[in-house]
């Protein structure tokens, strides 16, 4: 199974990278997965906000996996559980189908990136820096994996 992870930020904190790299060296066996960062837009250019949303929608989309199965995380997303994603990662490995996960910029997603998503999902009713967003979705990812083999990592 292939999942990329496309975000748009600045350069998270060396604690958040490193629990990163500590993350995708756990998946690293389990799926091929792709991180895709992407600089935000700068924000003193004096564009309207809808400017900028659209300059880095466009960059998104040109990252995008062909035929990728695209899920937005947004704060105006569904929660799922760990064993909601368990299932869907399960749906999509037996489909063989390639997962796409966008986080957006500092000022979130624009419209255009919602409405391709098949599915808008949010990690936390409350506001993430974008790179612990990244950090905790490849946690659940992760943790996801882990449920599916019957580890131990996962506790209920």
């Amino acid at each position: 199974m292939r999942v990329s992870v496309v975000s748009v930020s600045g350069k998270p904190a060396a604690w958040m990278q490193q629990g990163v790299e500590e993350y995708v060296r756990r998946l690293k066996p389990r799926i091929r997965l792709e991180l895709v960062d992407l600089k935000a837009e700068s924000r003193t250019s004096g564009k309207p906000i809808d400017a900028v949303l659209k300059a880095e929608a466009d960059r998104i989309r040109a990252r995008l996996p062909t035929g990728a199965t695209l899920i937005a995380l947004d704060e105006r997303g569904v929660q799922r559980s760990t064993r909601e994603l368990a299932e869907r990662l399960a749906e999509w490995q037996r489909t063989g189908e390639q997962v796409a996960f966008v986080i957006g910029g500092p000022d979130g997603l624009h419209d255009e990136v919602r409405s391709a998503a098949r599915e808008l999902w949010s990690l936390s009713r409350m506001t993430l820096p974008h790179g612990l967003a990244r950090l905790v979705l490849l946690e659940q990812v992760y943790r996801a994996c882990t449920l599916l083999e019957g580890h131990p990592y996962h506790r209920e």
